[in-house]
């Protein structure tokens, strides 16, 4: 199978190296030049959209921020992929797939997935972490199914879900995740020589969450209809506790 992948950075050739290990042909393509890496990678690297569509791809994979996703979508020669299986890989789902079927021709196969894992978590292996995915449009059933027995191989959990339903589960598991993460580092904790278990999973919540770029959290906070309601609730129940705690404290001096 040839794969394309449409942004090369980090998280491309991440996948990458899992595909030209099982043997796929990979072309990646960037607006950054990444040719060496993709060399080193033992995949191809070319420049333009032009020239990733020339090499005639089985499946394009959007592998951009949720914030360029558009922009992408609109400078790319979308007749072009006509018979083409077209997967996205971002954080949410529902943004993508309307993106996906409002753009592309009606001919081009939709596959929409979150691999549920990134370059720390699925460092050494891909095995029983979640493969999320809604096969939107699917023509040619065969292709799809060589394409998602890639995450079988490695021993994915592979989870059928819709786009819709990902995002309400997203929003109570991914972004308040995050949004606690990028809270907490805002209280600038620091390690000490006293830590708990709990402190110091708290201080690893801090750490992978804010490794990953502030976009990827305004993405899942701007994309995702569900999580104005989860940070409504977060601040609700801070406030609850804190009045909690005031109450304690007022009986107590009774």
């Amino acid at each position: 199978m040839k794969v394309a992948i449409v942004g090369f950075g980090t998280f491309g050739q991440f996948l990458a190296k899992t595909f030209v290990k099982q043997g796929h042909v990979v072309v990646g393509q960037s607006r950054s030049d990444y040719s060496d890496a993709a060399k080193e990678l033992g995949a191809e690297y070319v420049s333009s959209a032009a020239e990733l569509l020339a090499r005639q791809p089985d499946v394009l994979i959007l592998c951009t921020s949720i914030m360029s996703t558009r922009t992408v979508l609109e400078r790319f020669p979308l007749d072009q992929l006509q018979d083409v299986l077209v997967v996205d890989v971002l954080s949410v789902k529902v943004y993508p797939k309307r993106l996906m079927l409002d753009m592309l021709p009606a001919q081009a196969d939709i596959l929409c997935t979150h691999p549920m894992f990134g370059p720390d978590s699925g460092k050494y292996s891909w095995k029983g972490l979640p493969f999320v995915y809604e096969a939107v449009r699917i023509a040619n059933q065969p292709r799809c199914a060589e394409f998602l027995r890639i995450w079988e191989l490695e021993g994915c959990s592979m989870v059928q879900m819709s786009c819709e339903t990902h995002d309400d589960h997203a929003a109570s598991t991914q972004f308040v995740t995050h949004l606690t993460g990028r809270t907490l580092a805002n209280l600038e904790l620091k390690s000490t020589p006293i830590n708990t278990r709990g402190y110091m999973s708290l201080l690893g919540v801090v750490e992978t969450t804010c490794n990953d770029s502030f976009d990827l959290f305004y993405g899942l906070y701007k994309y995702n209809p569900n999580s104005v309601a989860q940070l409504d609730r977060l601040e609700k129940s801070l406030k609850q506790v804190r009045a909690q705690l005031e109450a304690y404290e007022q009986a107590q001096q009774k």
